[in-house]
């Protein structure tokens, strides 16, 4: 009889490596189809909108991001414009070679805005939804968005929640009534709430809409870091809580698939690190009056259009661009 040695049979022995061979094999498969199943059950639960033009696509990829000012059903009023605006108009240009651009574009940039004329940038969502903002933007930027990405006030607050608070800072000290802020000047451990108000307040900061839109910059940056932390990374738990968190607070185009998120994200994080790109398009004049629509903000056309063209190129260095002459 075959053995491994005296009283010891082969047969045994065999089954016993077959038996930590199908083990391995399944924890391998466990590790393999967690992630993926993960990211198709995320997928499942975004919300889809149509949004995007037929422009053809330029050489970068571009997502246009827009934070809704919806919370708990309710539409919180800025003006006399009736329906929905967007507090939050950002663009990520993520080109084939070169630093990735995170820029703000101010929500009363005055813009052509197809079938209403001259405007307020934000207005356009109030008017048509997503599909005018992004033709809005198109028009204003000559860029062509291949992702949109609309995020509710009330999604700010629950993904900073899920990453379990995220570390902000303002270099002054803040009471400000609209949005609720109360801030010692300093950097803070901030949980959703004190979070969405740091990105909403504008009535105490001096420069207003500039910046509101460098705040929301930070809060990005922040979460970036702490969705990118191993120990988010390797806890199931974490995944399911953020995914859950991200999937709920999320509208996206059509053809904008949960993959294209992670390519959002590590855009997000490119465009804030110390090798990319954030500011705001050239402003000529911050408040600027045409008449029968209030304050605007005037970008600087001639500028912008070298700006955006250099952006999609690649060929802008590091740092911050654009912002008051």
């Amino acid at each position: 009889m075959d053995s491994d040695g005296p009283g010891r049979p082969a047969q045994p022995r065999l089954r016993r490596r077959g038996r930590r061979r199908l083990a391995l094999l399944l924890v391998a498969a466990l590790v393999l189809a967690w992630p993926l199943g993960l990211v198709l059950w995320a997928d499942s639960r975004l919300e889809r909108v149509d949004a995007l033009t037929d422009s053809p696509s330029g050489p970068a990829t571009v997502y246009l991001l827009a934070g809704s000012d919806v919370r708990d059903g309710e539409i919180v009023r800025q003006d006399s414009t009736e329906g929905e605006r967007t507090d939050t108009i950002m663009l990520l240009i993520v080109p084939p070679s070169g630093p990735a651009a995170l820029l703000s574009l101010p929500r009363d940039s005055y813009t052509q805005i197809p079938g209403h004329g001259p405007h307020k940038l934000n207005s356009a969502y109030a008017w048509g939804g997503a599909p005018l903002l992004v033709s809005s933007v198109e028009g204003l930027t000559g860029l062509t968005v291949d992702h949109y990405v609309e995020i509710g006030f009330d999604g700010v607050a629950g993904v900073v929640e899920a990453v379990g608070g995220v570390e902000l800072c303002l270099d002054y000290d803040v009471d400000d009534v609209k949005s609720k802020l109360e801030w010692e000047a300093g950097c803070h451990e901030s949980d959703g709430t004190t979070a969405l108000a740091f990105v909403r307040m504008r009535y105490s900061d001096p420069e207003g809409d500039i910046g509101r839109g460098a705040r929301q910059q930070q809060l990005i940056q922040s979460l970036t870091r702490e969705v990118a932390d191993p120990l988010t990374l390797v806890n199931p738990l974490e995944q399911m809580r953020l995914a859950r968190a991200g999937s709920d607070a999320l509208s996206v185009s059509e053809q904008t698939r949960i993959w294209h998120l992670g390519g959002l994200a590590l855009g997000f994080r490119s465009a804030t690190g110390p090798e990319g790109i954030t500011g705001t398009p050239w402003i000529s004049h911050p408040d600027y009056r045409p008449g029968g629509v209030g304050s605007t903000v005037l970008l600087d056309e001639e500028r912008n259009r070298q700006l955006f063209a250099d952006l999609l190129a690649g060929d802008v260095p590091a740092g911050e661009v654009g912002g008051l002459p």
